[in-house]
């Protein structure tokens, strides 16, 4: 495990609780267990804080904690590595695990540039191993119901949509304090949706556009951006286009009664859908709790500790479910039939488009895009736009009044 902040205190941390006495089981890998061998942190004081409380039988994972931490982990003994770092730090983490030979599982953003992602997707090839990204959102109960009504036919030709996403000011004040100047909260959050579109729908992306507001986090005019509004124009075959428009903040109040505040409208030639995760059917008010401690609406589909009517505490959810999926398909390669029949098992995992790299194309090429335009935003030139394999290559940024054009990728992406 490289980092142990909130997200593997939501995900990863449950995962291998749920997994410490009760292995891995499918009929053509047999019975695989998934114990924690190591974790690498900047300083180690989350791996001592959480050793401390951890099940006895989860206490024995080996700790790095110096500038060599990562490096030294993948020296170990360990088959497969979960990036749950900021995102600018999980490029060099993936590297050094896939050039080990590891199978890698990276938090969503996987990376900020098509070149890493280009990288990555050599060194998982060279070295024979996995290298997937975290969207957890893809097995949320409504997207994949979603995606089936589109997969099926019923749902028909998107033509727009509109998506936001919003988190408290305590994600920028406190869990996110240390890496989050120059940074934006569309790279962070507007990935899910970003995934879900481009898994969905199966377009081309075309052309990238952003703005965003400042002066909450950082200042009016530096690069550290509050909130973001990102609109993508994807084309169809036949030259049709269809455009959506994704919202993330990070200053929502914290007093505000959900975790998050998550929406989604897509319309179609035949029918609309609309989705709302404060809005599932639960909401709960305890005196002197809600909605600071306890949020007034709760997402049980994402992460819910729950005791089971059997008597037994488990915490569910597919934000953990996504997580156990990974570790099955790596169980598939390694150990789901003959040895000289792993290539082809190798390359079976690799088709699968919700997590695989090769598959992250358009997100990265998105989150590049965003980047750029909000950096030359920043620098003083907003309305930028980046074109999409355009004449003049992959990714190119267009400046206005400007015919001298940046070109931020050259081959196609």
């Amino acid at each position: 495990m490289v980092g142990m902040g909130m997200i593997f205190d939501e995900t990863y941390r449950p995962f291998f609780e749920g997994r410490s006495g009760r292995p891995l089981y499918d009929p053509e890998f047999g019975v695989c267990s998934v114990p924690l061998a190591a974790v690498a942190t900047r300083t180690g004081r989350r791996a001592d804080a959480y050793r401390a409380k951890a099940p006895p039988n989860l206490c024995e994972f080996v700790s790095y904690s110096s500038e060599a931490a990562v490096e030294q982990l993948v020296d170990g003994r360990v088959d497969a590595v979960c990036v749950a770092t900021p995102d600018d730090r999980h490029f060099a983490a993936a590297k050094l695990a896939l050039e080990a030979g590891k199978h890698v599982l990276i938090e969503k953003p996987s990376v900020l540039k098509l070149a890493e992602l280009d990288e990555l997707q050599r060194l998982a090839e060279d070295n024979g191993v996995l290298a997937k990204v975290v969207y957890h959102k893809l097995l949320d109960p409504d997207h994949k119901k979603l995606r089936t009504l589109v997969a099926d036919g019923v749902l028909q030709h998107v033509n727009n949509g509109y998506c936001s996403l919003l988190e408290p000011k305590s994600i920028a004040n406190s869990q996110f304090a240390e890496w989050i100047t120059g940074r934006n909260p569309g790279t962070y959050v507007a990935v899910h949706y970003i995934k879900l579109i481009d898994f969905t729908f199966g377009l081309q992306l075309k052309r990238v556009t952003c703005t965003g507001q400042r002066g909450i986090v950082g200042p009016a005019d530096g690069p550290t951006w509050d909130s973001t509004q990102l609109r993508l124009i994807y084309a169809y075959p036949d030259g049709r286009e269809a455009a959506f428009d994704v919202h993330t903040s990070w200053v929502t109040p914290d007093n505000f009664p959900g975790y998050v505040e998550q929406e989604v409208q897509f319309r179609f030639d035949n029918g609309v859908w609309n989705g709302h995760s404060r809005k599932r059917g639960v909401e709960c008010t305890v005196e002197g709790a809600t909605p600071h401690s306890i949020k007034n609406t709760i997402n049980n589909h994402y992460n819910a500790a729950v005791l089971e009517p059997w008597g037994e505490r488990a915490q569910r959810g597919y934000g953990i479910e996504v997580i156990e999926r990974f570790m099955r398909e790596a169980a598939m390669v390694e150990y789901g039939g003959p040895l000289p029949e792993r290539a082809a098992r190798l390359a079976a995992a690799r088709t699968l488009a919700y997590n695989d790299l090769a598959a992250d194309r358009q997100v990265v090429a998105a989150v590049e895009a965003m980047e750029a335009i909000l950096a030359r935003h920043a620098a003083g030139t907003p309305d930028c736009v980046v074109d999409v394999n355009g004449p003049a290559g992959g990714l190119v940024l267009q400046v206005p009044g400007q015919r001298e054009v940046e070109v931020l990728y050259s081959p196609a992406v």
